[in-house]
């Protein structure tokens, strides 16, 4: 999920969709759909994009890939969300893993880049399946990046690469 502004969760250019949100479909207005993953997509004239999105539309299209690739190879959603964290960073990437689909078997990677805060939480179904090991490393190599580079964009692809890596399928264990 990434926050590109004010509180408003975007992944690329829709919302993260709920199991329940998923049911109800038909409720959806005229340009939206829920795509496989389960984000919520929408239709948009370009007169009426936002000029400023902070990251090229090919960064992310690869920030997708690696999402969608590494979801595939660890078998836990990885889930990627840029933004407002508040004060207390932990609590708050807590509250929004809850609404990841199926929380128990994913990992995100949160990050506040005005706070130089960077959060990586997961649930129970993942911890045993090299979560522990692989989030400290994660934070690592972001917090690496971001520094050496300025490249948030870097910086994250680099950490959702650590965290697919470290956490085995869950058949393999």
């Amino acid at each position: 999920m990434i926050d590109l502004w004010g509180g408003k969760a975007l992944v690329t250019t829709g919302e993260l969709a709920t199991v329940a949100q998923a049911v109800e479909r038909r409720e959806l207005p005229p340009g939206f759909v829920v795509t496989a993953s389960g984000r919520i997509s929408e239709a948009a004239e370009p007169a009426h994009a936002t000029p400023r999105y902070p990251f090229r539309a090919a960064d992310l299209v690869r920030l997708d890939d690696e999402l969608t690739y590494g979801t595939r190879a660890c078998q836990a959603r990885l889930a990627v969300y840029i933004g407002d964290l508040g004060e207390d960073s932990a609590t708050r990437a807590r509250e929004l893993l809850a609404k990841v689909p199926v929380p128990d078997k994913a990992v995100l990677l949160a990050v506040d880049p005005n706070r130089h805060a960077i959060e990586v939480v997961y649930g129970a179904g993942v911890r045993s399946r090299g979560a522990q090991r692989a989030a400290p490393e994660a934070v690592a190599a972001a917090a690496s990046e971001f520094k050496s580079s300025g490249d948030l964009m870097r910086g994250l692809i680099r950490a959702v690469r650590v965290l697919a890596e470290g956490i085995s399928p869950s058949n393999a264990r």
